[in-house]
Formats: C-alpha cells, structure tokens, sequence
C-alpha cells in the first residue's frame, strides 16, 4: 500500500505539471495513464468512480 500512494503522488504531480505546462507528449500521456492506473488501485477509486457517476447523471438529467 505504502509503494501504492506513494506512486500515486508521484504520478499525480507529473500529470498536474503536464496540465499545468499544456505537455502533450507521448511521455505526459504515460504519466497520465500510470496515475490512473495507480489511483485505480487505492481507496479513493470508489469515491472517485462514485463521483464520475453522479456526475454523469448529472449531466444526462440536463438533456
């Protein structure tokens, strides 16, 4: 877990600095895809998968 979170940080600073800089390189699409990929395998997944789902919802209801 601790190897977990800490690759998440990790990943999720690269991506923030590849948004944050407007990176579109084939390593900054790496970078995203190893923190999703890392995120996916901590506690905040449900929540996150919960939120992208009422947000969804959301977004379906206003059509």
């Amino acid at each position: 877990m601790i190897l977990s979170v800490s690759a998440v940080l990790l990943f999720g600073t690269g991506t923030a600095l590849a948004i944050r800089f407007k990176s579109t390189s084939f390593g900054a699409a790496v970078v995203v895809f190893l923190f999703g990929f890392y995120a996916a395998a901590t506690g905040a997944a449900g929540p996150i998968t919960q939120l992208v789902t009422a947000t969804a919802h959301a977004i379906g209801q206003m059509h």
